[in-house]
């Protein structure tokens, strides 16, 4: 999903096109992802999680390959839509399918090391990325995830084990959209949903102009050492494998607030014009995202009553959503104050995050007993 990040300044100038429409290669995949869960989420409510897991995994492999032979930036970006969409088929059902195998401590730790996961491999995604780009190009680098890719489903195939506490539901239009809609007037799922997607818009997209940033003068930094640049992911690796540790001593509404504040921190740290401050606060960045994010999918899995796949796909859908329109709420601030204003606009959303997650703690705070 990532491997093109670093890849943006490179590929906007091959192109000759705009930051705006050259983040659509990140754009356009994470809005199919965000559309396939609505449909991956019901559907493994009624068929089970494991299949649908494994056989879209193995599609994405394929269509990393796909891309790889894209001959022009407009058939490149419809082959993100397709791959976009078949990876929705993991973190729809992911989550749901710890849900239905743990309890509610080991729930919280598995989705923390899940979440921790998904750092590694965005970091790596990345990595190669960008290495393999600046070596051979773009095409080489999607072969490369695509091998990366195939051989890692060969494993999740062979080693995920059989459910054993899974419930099969009909599937039934009606009752899904019910069962969506029932999500959207729960208030305390609501907030979650608006806090991860809102988050994600900020973090995820920072990311993207750091890389313009970067690639400019006086820093200068060429594809590989942007990719490089996304090993500050391992803060964010660290802060979910402890999450679960941390939200046994404080609630998860807490811990989000924590989460968010530390984001806004790290944020304020990458105005500095020091490559070491700026790898610093992009750490401490991670740290408190990854922190927030784990604590909301996890809270929305401890929330919802039923339908407990269509809930963690509806939580993904706001998170892949935020990613999809990011670029739209920061562009206008990068156009007219370069980094400053990213972090000006970071700030904004990251204000009405805060509002949210206290409300959260303020809500919990009340209703518990004595």
């Amino acid at each position: 999903l990532y491997a093109p990040q670093p890849l943006l300044p490179e590929l906007r100038e091959v192109y000759g096109v705009s930051t705006l429409v050259v983040s659509l290669v990140m754009s356009v995949a994470t809005l199919a992802l965000a559309g396939a869960l609505l449909v991956f989420g019901p559907l493994s409510d009624a068929i089970g999680r494991g299949g649908i897991m494994r056989v879209t995994l193995l599609l994405t492999g394929l269509c990393s390959l796909g891309v790889a032979l894209a001959p022009s930036f407009e058939v490149l970006l419809a082959l993100r839509l397709v791959q976009g969409f078949v990876l929705g088929g993991l973190p729809a059902v992911a989550i749901a399918w710890m849900g239905d195998e743990f309890d509610r401590p080991a729930l919280m730790a598995a989705v923390g090391l899940y979440i921790g996961a998904n750092t590694l491999g965005g970091i790596g995604g990345r990595l190669i990325g960008g290495s393999i780009g600046e070596i051979g190009g773009a095409g080489a680098s999607f072969v490369a995830i695509g091998a990366v890719t195939l051989v890692g489903v060969m494993l999740f195939w062979k080693l995920l084990p059989p459910p054993r506490q899974f419930q099969s539901r009909r599937f039934e239009l009606k009752a899904a959209l019910v069962d969506l809609a029932g999500h959207l007037r729960h208030p305390l799922l609501l907030a979650a949903y608006l806090l991860g997607g809102l988050n994600f818009l900020i973090f995820i997209n920072q990311y993207s102009y750091i890389t313009f940033r970067l690639a400019d003068e006086p820093f200068g930094l060429s594809a590989r050492w942007l990719g490089l640049i996304f090993l500050t992911y391992l803060g964010g690796t660290l802060s979910s494998a402890f999450s679960g540790r941390l939200a046994r001593s404080f609630s998860q509404p807490a811990c989000m607030t924590l989460g968010i504040l530390v984001l806004m921190t790290g944020t304020l740290m990458t105005l500095r014009e020091s490559l070491a401050w700026i790898i610093v606060g992009l750490t401490i960045n991670a740290v408190g995202f990854f922190l927030a994010h784990s604590m909301a999918s996890s809270w929305v899995g401890r929330q919802a009553q039923r339908a407990r796949g269509s809930a963690s796909a509806l939580y993904l859908v706001f998170y892949y959503l935020g990613a999809s329109l990011g670029s739209l709420w920061l562009e206008p601030f990068w156009q007219r104050g370069g980094w400053l204003g990213v972090v000006i606009a970071s700030w904004l959303m990251l204000s009405i995050t805060l509002g949210i997650a206290l409300w959260l703690w303020r809500t919990e705070w009340r209703a518990e007993p004595g």
